[in-house]
């Protein structure tokens, strides 16, 4: 193999492994997002999973689609936002003493 095939193999096996990342973020916010409407627990705000949802599947992004780092920060923004929610709903529990 010369060296310019060398970088595309590279190159599609790098994009291949940070597409399967973002895929296994966003099936892991799926996920959570069920799991906690299921227990009757907040989500957040629905625009957040949903916003996230539709900038990893629509082809416009901050950065070209073979690097999907701007995908996984998004998603992984959501994933934060809907713990977050989670953990303000566990302060305001009565009884609780905070």
């Amino acid at each position: 193999m010369d060296s310019t095939t060398t970088v595309i193999v590279i190159a599609a096996v790098l994009a291949a492994v940070l597409l399967a990342v973002a895929v296994g973020v966003l099936v892991r916010l799926v996920r959570t997002r069920r799991t906690m409407r299921r227990a009757g627990l907040p989500t957040g705000p629905k625009w957040v999973f949903w916003g996230a949802v539709l900038y990893f599947v629509l082809p416009t992004d901050l950065m070209p689609d073979p690097v999907y780092l701007d995908d996984i920060a998004v998603l992984l923004l959501a994933l934060r936002t809907m713990r977050n929610s989670l953990g303000e709903q566990e302060e305001g529990r009565p009884g609780d003493p905070g």
